[in-house]
This record gives structure tokens, sequence and C-alpha cells, in this order.
């Protein structure tokens, strides 16, 4: 009964921003990992950014590090992938995740694979 709810995606031009909200409903833990992934035409999925249900540790690809930050929103199990200095090559769907756990010891490393995502949305850099 888990769902994922992406927003925010679009054309924007080289060196601009956007920001991606994602929305989730039914998770039932208290401690849970969410983050965001993309995948650009040819290429498989790779991960971006994640961050802990308290917002605690997070975690980036070094392709966008300096650039993105992934923070928590101020509604319940919500998530927000700010984009900055926005580059061609950060075209791709980028999708929601999340991985929720019994114990917040059970949390082990923020790249660990996600169990349910949302449907993606569209992010275009292009001038």
């Amino acid at each position: 009964q888990v769902q994922l709810v992406e927003s925010g995606g679009g054309l924007v031009q080289p060196g601009g921003s956007l920001r991606l909200s994602c929305a989730a409903s039914g998770i039932l833990s208290r401690f849970y990992v969410m983050g965001w992934y993309r995948q650009a035409t040819g290429k498989q999925r790779e991960l971006v950014a994640t961050i802990s249900w308290n917002g605690g540790s997070t975690s980036y690809a070094d392709s966008v590090k300096g650039r993105f930050t992934i923070a928590t929103g101020n509604a319940r199990n919500t998530v927000l992938l700010q984009m900055n200095s926005l580059k061609p090559e950060d075209t791709a769907v980028y999708y929601c995740a999340a991985r929720p756990f019994t114990t917040a010891q059970a949390m082990g490393n923020l790249t660990e694979q996600m169990y349910y995502w949302g449907q993606g949305t569209q992010v275009t850099v292009s001038s």
C-alpha cells in the first residue's frame, strides 16, 4: 500500500534550478531512508541522493555534490531535492524511493537497495 508521488520536473536551461518533491503514503515504520535516483536514456539507473528519516544522515553521488541538496519536507514522509547549476548531463527521469525498517539500528548503509519506487518525473536540461 506504499505509494510515492514525485512532482517538480520540467524543462530548464543549463545553469538553472529545479526543486523536486516526493510525498510518500502508507509507510508504517517510523524509521526509513528516502532518496532520489535517476535514469538517462541508454544508461543504468543511478543513485542521486538519500536521506534518513530524521535528516541526520545524507548521501550524494559525486556528480551532484555541491549542486544538489536533499532535505526532509514539512509534511510527514516527504523529501525534497533542490537542484542548482543544472547541466545537460543531469537530463534524466528522476525517481523517488523509500526503504523502511523496524529499528534505527537496522538502517545500515544509506545506499542499500530501496523497497518502494515512484513513477518518475522527467528533468530536461537544454538550451
